[in-house]
């Protein structure tokens, strides 16, 4: 015992001591960094952008891709859709009728639900009339997902059924927003779309389904003759049995579409159903972006810590009179490099809680600004999480090592002679120039793949803001006019509605053209079907042609600036009940006319009331889906053939549109003070939502590469400014020697010039490889634009040059006789 004891405090005094030592060491470094406030504040500013930057986009990939979602085994959940085969539509709508029978037929997944698409519907009645949107729903939805509702309770399986759905769910934020948090909001009614219904439920907060903006959930009480498939407007969310693969499910899926193509051919022909897990379906379209991104940053970093390991190679140099001499009183090479590595560390430590501040500023701009304008789901939740701190903690400490090891192997290693020599130069000097050369054209080579790629976004963002949308949006204006359905029942009442409207709008001063479309372009929503052509053969089931549907009326092609080709537009002549005529676009008559004359042909849409519509005129192609998505063709139907019960309003205007918005909602409200108008904003916003996204992933890259050019350029900077000083003596001698200033200037800036190239050389062959996995990130541009590698390697060879200029012309004033005393 007495030796187990002796040998235990032993332990503990020795790690007592080496403990105190590393304080002492740290304290040490501390002062040091005091002393150089300028290279420590360079340092620290350097490693923040890199950790700060990594910190924030590895918080949002955490919320995004890692963390699960936040649903009862969220791993066993999928969304199921209809494939249009011969129109390699993967992801559409779901018929009610194919989703009751799929329910049926299938034998892989324990439960499904439908969630429709977001409908929009008036609240009135508390206050202010508004927009709220709602989405359709199954009673097995909730437990599907495993949520319960935070205050009452979800639907039951009697309330899902036909004319027993009075009943909604509303969210938290509509809960927070309208009714201030009542807990007795239970039970109580409210008025949507002018029909009564009851409040059963709120849902906890930040609950969503495949749309994180819906407000209001319906039960969806599907009646018998549902069962006969007609029309898709439906998503279907599903949880996997115990021990089904996803693979597994989609042949299942296969199998019940076919025997649904037997059972119903005229609307199921061409057509199967598509298995996608949940989370691929929520973060598929940004999971390349966020991709980029994480790569970007991580660049950024390295860029960072090949500078700052530059600066403390630069500052070794310096110190290696003090290091020889430790070495002589008995430091051993260990000890040394515990001591600079110690200041390596708490750099990496002051620049980790400088780019945590940076990345807790940055993601409450995503959160509070960013996460309204786009469509992404958790985008309002990221945050410093547990896992981020620890992320950003061991990043922090992998790049004091990363940028500390060399210098501090580099100084550890000083010849003790030669060091101690008054004003002798070291081995050390040259080895460590070298390595701040490799790192500079590392740090360019790195530059050049941020840049590159930042400018092929740029190109295509360009690119892709000149495409024409079809429209002119200068100087219009529009909002949505949303009109109870319990008032408004038939067609006649909304017809009059918004004929009354638009009188009252064209007699406002400075409107030029107003109308109304049920589907604004660009708005990421619209209609579409299968269409035939009178007097010619039938096309089989599953070929036929399909165009987009839009009911407009009043002065819509004028008010959007959209050209008519051919015939005439909609008139006096067109508003009398079921009207069959029709307008439609030039892609339409190009690809399914050709060159017979459009005007007098009848085509016959599979839509409500089906039956031949003649074409009495043609328009040009407009951009509904994305500025990317070439034009299908469209059909235009005026309010006499089918009157939706809200329209989305265009005004065109002499000046500036939105300072007409007070009159037209005083407009609105003189005819019906409970119909909400919302939406409101220039078409041009419309435009800019719609590009939101790619606008986003080209500023953040654009940003990151900008700050690795002004990294680099530092660095180059760095060294040769240090050469310039290491060379004074030989500068001197040659300029006493009758070397001119401008010849001096040339070495000098050709030496910077040589690093650059080579890094420019090195970068071209990375950005050349890994600018191929950007192909989906780009429009009307090839991953190995010319141009832009021309465009981005001449910018990086500018900057170097002035980078270097500026000790170049600091060599050119060297006094030759200052310098030669030196030594």
């Amino acid at each position: 015992m007495p030796n187990a004891q002796s040998g235990l405090w032993a332990l503990g005094f020795s790690f007592g001591i080496s403990m105190r030592s590393i304080l002492q060491d740290f304290r040490y470094a501390a002062r040091l960094l005091l002393r150089s406030p300028g290279f420590t504040l360079v340092a620290v500013i350097a490693l923040a952008l890199g950790i700060g930057a990594n910190t924030a986009i590895f918080s949002v990939v955490q919320t995004l891709l890692l963390k699960p979602l936040p649903y009862r085994q969220p791993d066993g959940l999928a969304v199921v859709w209809e494939h249009n085969i011969p129109r390699d539509r993967r992801n559409n709508v779901v018929s009610p009728g194919n989703y009751l029978h799929w329910r049926e037929m299938n034998k892989v997944f324990a439960e499904m639900s439908v969630v429709s698409n977001t409908f929009r519907t008036a609240y009135t009645g508390d206050g202010e009339p508004v927009e709220v949107p709602l989405q359709i729903v199954n009673a097995t939805l909730f437990p599907m997902l495993g949520v319960n509702a935070a205050l009452g309770r979800v639907f039951t399986t009697a309330e899902d059924q036909p004319q027993a759905n009075r009943v909604v769910l509303i969210s938290d934020r509509l809960w927070k927003r309208r009714f201030a948090e009542s807990p007795s909001v239970i039970n109580r009614g409210i008025r949507l779309g002018g029909d009564l219904h009851t409040i059963v439920g709120v849902m906890p907060p930040g609950f969503s389904i495949l749309d994180k903006d819906v407000d209001v959930w319906f039960p969806a009480g599907f009646a018998a003759e549902a069962r006969t498939p007609r029309g898709r407007w439906l998503a279907v969310v599903a949880r996997l049995k115990d021990g089904v693969t996803f693979p597994q499910a989609q042949d299942d899926m296969t199998r019940v579409a076919a025997q649904l193509t037997q059972m119903f051919p005229a609307f199921d022909t061409g057509w199967t159903a598509r298995v996608v897990p949940l989370k691929e379906q929520l973060t598929g379209d940004v999971r390349p972006a966020l991709l980029l991104m994480l790569g970007a940053v991580g660049f950024v970093l390295l860029i960072a810590c090949a500078n700052v390991a530059n600066l403390l190679l630069a500052r070794a140099t310096t110190r290696q009179r003090e290091m020889a001499v430790r070495a002589a009183l008995g430091a051993d090479r260990g000890r040394l490099v515990r001591q600079l590595l110690a200041e390596s560390l708490l750099l990496s430590a002051l620049g980790g809680a400088a780019g945590l501040a940076l990345a807790w500023w940055g993601l409450a701009f995503l959160r509070t600004v960013v996460a309204a304008r786009l469509p992404i789901p958790r985008l309002e939740f990221v945050g410093i999480s547990g896992w981020v701190l620890l992320f950003a903690c061991a990043i922090a400490l992998g790049s004091g090592l990363l940028f500390g090891v060399i210098p501090a192997l580099s100084a550890a290693g000083v010849a003790l002679t030669e060091a101690l020599k008054e004003g002798g130069r070291t081995g050390t000097a040259a080895r460590g120039g070298r390595t701040r050369q490799a790192f500079v054209v590392i740090e360019m080579a790195l530059a050049l793949v941020l840049l590159v790629g930042a400018g092929l976004l740029i190109r295509s963002f360009v690119t892709l803001m000149r495409v024409d949308p079809g429209f002119d949006p200068s100087h219009t204006v529009t909002m949505k006019v949303t009109l109870p359905s319990a008032s408004y029942r038939g067609d006649g009442q909304v017809i009059a509605f918004f004929d009354r409207l638009f009188e009252r709008v064209d007699a406002l001063p400075g409107v030029r053209a107003a109308g109304g479309v049920s589907y604004l372009p660009l708005n990421g929503l619209g209609s579409a079907t299968s269409f035939s052509i009178e007097g010619r053969e039938k096309p089989r089931a599953g070929e036929e042609p399909v165009s987009e549907v839009m009911v407009v009326t009043h002065d819509y092609f004028k008010a959007m600036g959209i050209p008519l080709l051919k015939g005439r537009l909609f008139d006096g002549r067109d508003t009398a009940p079921n009207t069959r005529r029709i307008v439609v676009s030039e892609s339409l008559v190009k690809n399914y006319l050709g060159d017979t004359d459009p005007i007098g042909q009848r085509i016959v849409l599979s839509w409500y009331n089906e039956g031949p519509d003649e074409i009495i005129g043609v328009v040009g192609d407009v951009r509904s889906t994305s500025l990317e998505t070439e034009p299908r063709g469209a059909s235009y139907l005026p309010p006499a053939r089918f009157a939706y019960p809200f329209t989305s309003v265009t005004i065109r205007t002499a000046g500036n549109g939105m300072s007409l918005v007070p009159a037209f909602l005083n407009a609105v409200h003189e005819i019906d003070a409970n119909v909400p108008v919302a939406d409101i904003r220039p078409m041009s916003e419309v435009i800019s939502v719609s590009t939101a996204q790619r606008r986003l992933t080209m500023i953040l890259l654009v940003i990151f590469a900008g700050v690795a050019l002004v990294l680099a350029a530092v660095g180059i900077y760095g060294v040769i400014s240090y050469s310039v000083t290491q060379r004074t003596q030989e500068i001197g001698i040659r300029m006493a020697l009758g070397a001119p200033r401008a010849r001096v200037l040339k070495m000098v800036v050709g030496q910077a010039m040589t690093l650059a190239l080579i890094g420019v050389a090195v970068g071209a062959v990375g950005a050349w490889m890994l600018t191929r996995l950007m192909q989906k990130l780009l429009f009307g541009v090839q991953p190995s634009d010319p141009v832009t590698f021309a465009a981005v390697a001449t910018l990086l060879a500018f900057v170097a040059a002035v980078a270097a200029s500026v000790p170049g012309v600091r060599a050119t004033r060297v006094d030759p006789v200052i310098a030669l005393r030196r030594e």
